[in-house]
This record gives structure tokens, C-alpha cells and sequence, in this order.
């Protein structure tokens, strides 16, 4: 079962784990391309690099998965893109917190917010990104 394949609002743990570990697979794939591009001194930075990002990664996966579902919940609106734009938010403001920045924290709650609720208003309304135009 997918991610899409779950109402909004309903069984959140379950959408939660599945944002998570799309966040840890990600995670893993950036930190792998990070210790390849900048080589680190020791085994020990490699491991420490690819903790980190992978880490921060599965927690702004969980963060977004949570925020979007108890979103739908307690405003009873389980289709309203703006549940995706708060959940995108939130994981944007962890990445302000991990790198101690305002303006970061600030621009990615707006930039992961905006993609998100554009994301869910796309599935909504059934835009394609790849694959021949419907006439």
C-alpha cells in the first residue's frame, strides 16, 4: 500500500512510517553522493556524515507524514492542500533548527510548504508531469 493509497487524516501512523522511510532511503542516497563528492579524512567522518544526513532526513520525513495527518485530523479537512503546505513547513523549520538558522528555517518552511501543498492540489486535480499530453 502507498503513500496516496490512504485517505488523508486516517491511519497516520501508517502514513508516517511510510513518509520516514522515503526520507531514510533519500537520506541515504544524498549522504552516499556527499562522502563520494567530498571525500572525508577518516572511516569514521564517512560514518558520522552519512548518520547525520540520513538521520535528519527519516526525522523530516516523520515530521512532515505526522504534521499532514493530525493536521487533517483536528481540522476535520482531510483534502486541503494546506495540510501539506504545514507539514512541508514543519519539516522545513527542523532544517533551521539542525543548521541553527532563522533565515533557513524560514525559506525551506516556505519552499518544502509551497511544494507540498502544490504536490497534493497536482494529485488532486490530476496533473502530469511526465507522459504524452491528454487532448
Amino acid at each position: 500500500m502507498g503513500y496516496w493509497d490512504i485517505e488523508d487524516g486516517s491511519d497516520c501512523f501508517q502514513k508516517t512510517w511510510i513518509t520516514t522511510k522515503w526520507g531514510t532511503v533519500l537520506g541515504l542516497v544524498g549522504s552516499a553522493y556527499h562522502i563520494v563528492a567530498f571525500q572525508p579524512k577518516t572511516a569514521m567522518q564517512a560514518v558520522e556524515r552519512a548518520a547525520a544526513g540520513t538521520l535528519t532526513m527519516a526525522a523530516m520525513g516523520a515530521i512532515f507524514g505526522m504534521t499532514t495527518c493530525m493536521s487533517a485530523q483536528l481540522r476535520e479537512k482531510p483534502d486541503d492542500p494546506w495540510n501539506y503546505f504545514a507539514g512541508g513547513c514543519a519539516s522545513g523549520m527542523l532544517l533551521g533548527v539542525r543548521t541553527h538558522s532563522y533565515m533557513t528555517g524560514t525559506t525551506l518552511c516556505l519552499a518544502l510548504g509551497t511544494v507540498a501543498a502544490l504536490t497534493k492540489i497536482g494529485k488532486m486535480e490530476g496533473w502530469r508531469l511526465v507522459g504524452p499530453p491528454r487532448v
